[in-house]
């Protein structure tokens, strides 16, 4: 809109503007980077066959010792399937699309995304339009009458106004640089938890379903456990008939059958909590959802763990603390942002007329043009408290993600330990229960032929039974193990 002298406030104000473009390149705070952290070289619980793969991944060479992890990738790749078990399969996939859990982390992250978007709308200008009319006159001046005085012959008149504004604070010390930055470090974070929770939630469903399965496989064993106590039973009833056992005999028979029995119906309690806890977690009402029995078939998987450093690559963990690192660092930023003064650069445009379409010639508007700057002299040493508090939280936020880190070496370490003790246990369980067998045999052929008395079939057949129900516990701890080697890795095989 030309005005009569042809725009010379704003050739007035023109240096001004470009030293503020100039000073908008300051960025106040320090620039982030990323702490060292105690890297080991191999694992110290991999085993012999273990540390020499690492040995080859040690040697192949890297670019920069290690790369900012993805977390959106964690609980992508299918890590169960080396379990090759299609019903968990199956499950896993609705984990992804009815978890509540993830639903609730995922607007989380939409939340952080949108406050990224709201801070970058601070780059620019606020502009804003308003209009209004007014009708003013006489009292009385709005009516017709005959008898109407000379004084109030001037009628009543509409005025229109109309205004256009505009103001722009210029990010001169870099305060909205670094909310922008700690708000993306957040939305990152933020994505890394989405993928935690996912992990979480696909390790606690694998986990639920190998207790499932065993407490299947406890229930066949405890069934054929059942059935061998009662022909035991048959015997000690024969034996009795016969006049060569006592009735003794005949009632800790019963007794076994019956103690065994209640066993094997308190196991049922188990398995309901385990398949409730699934139905859950797949986003199902317990009471919708069923898994029917069926055999084990989960066989106990080799997972090797690669080299340390690929763990701070693909742990979800670790990715959201070094980001909350990155995000605390930028809020120092914004706190010395506050010792600077503050600018504001506004102008409007404005027009009053009788008619509307007079609102929008430009001979009647006025416009005005200007800037303000503000500084605070004296609050009490506010502005450094908010300073030190910042740097603070991020010293904090430091010494977590080094805890997260030594956190998540730990947690790989005591898993593969896990592994490689239990399958020495599950070895020596093996023979245990092939031994305690072959004693219930002999022992149960000596008591027919009346060598033995009643009370070592008893303690035969129940240490048969311990040392299988341990085996099952050896395995299923063994499954768990791998379980949360593969969560302790990332959800990465």
């Amino acid at each position: 809109m030309k005005t009569k002298n042809n725009g010379q406030p704003f050739a007035t104000l023109a240096p001004t503007l470009g030293a503020l473009c100039l000073l908008a390149a300051c960025t106040v705070g320090p620039d982030y980077e990323r702490p060292s952290v105690p890297v080991p070289t191999i694992f110290k619980e991999a085993g012999q066959e273990g540390k020499v793969i690492q040995a080859a991944l040690t040697a192949a060479p890297r670019a920069d010792g290690w790369r900012p992890a993805n977390p959106q990738e964690a609980g992508l790749e299918p890590w169960w399937s080396v379990f090759n078990d299609p019903v968990l399969d199956g499950l896993m996939r609705q984990v992804e699309v009815s978890n509540q859990t993830l639903k609730a982390s995922e607007a989380a992250y939409r939340q952080a995304q949108a406050l990224v978007e709201e801070s970058r709308a601070s780059f620019f200008p606020t502009l804003s339009i308003s209009g209004a009319g007014q009708r003013t006159g006489p009292v009385g001046s709005g009516r017709t009458s005959s008898t109407r005085t000379s004084s109030s012959s001037v009628g009543a008149r509409t005025i229109y106004d109309a205004s256009l504004d505009a103001s722009w604070a210029p990010d001169v010390w870099g305060r909205i640089r670094r909310t922008v930055e700690s708000d993306e470090a957040a939305v990152q974070a933020s994505a890394a938890d989405l993928a935690a929770a996912r992990l979480s939630a696909q390790a606690q469903l694998a986990s639920a379903y190998v207790q499932l399965r065993i407490a299947d496989e406890r229930k066949k064993l405890l069934e054929a456990s059942i059935a061998a106590f009662r022909r035991s039973l048959e015997i000690a009833q024969n034996r009795h008939a016969a006049g060569t056992a006592t009735l003794a005999d005949v009632f800790t028979a019963e007794t076994q059958v019956r103690s065994t029995e209640s066993q094997l119906i308190a196991l049922g309690v188990q398995r309901a909590q385990f398949e409730h806890a699934i139905a859950v977690l797949i986003g199902k009402p317990p009471a919708d959802f069923a898994l029917v029995p069926e055999p084990l078939r989960t066989a106990i998987p080799a997972v090797p763990p690669g080299i340390p450093s690929a763990l701070l690559e693909r742990r979800p963990d670790i990715a959201a603390a070094e980001r909350q690192m990155a995000q605390t660092n930028a809020l120092i930023g914004v706190a010395e942002s506050a010792y600077y003064p503050d600018i504001l650069i506004n102008g409007s445009i404005s027009n009053t007329a009788a008619i509307i379409p007079k609102l929008f010639q430009a001979p009647t508007a006025l416009w005005a043009f200007g800037a303000q700057i503000a500084e605070t002299l004296f609050d009490g040493g506010a502005r450094d408290a908010v300073v030190k508090l910042r740097r603070a939280s991020f010293d904090q936020s430091v010494a977590l993600y080094r805890q997260t880190v030594l956190t998540a070496f730990q947690e790989v370490e005591d898993q593969l330990a896990a592994q490689r003790i239990l399958a020495q246990q599950a070895t020596v369980q093996a023979d245990a229960v092939r031994l305690a067998r072959e004693a219930e045999r002999l022992t149960l052929n000596q008591y027919r032929a009346g060598t033995l008395p009643y009370t070592s079939v008893l303690t035969a057949q129940t240490a048969t039974l311990s040392d299988e129900e341990n085996a099952l516990a050896v395995q299923q701890s063994r499954l768990l193990a791998a379980v949360s080697l593969l969560q302790a890795l990332g959800g990465r095989m």
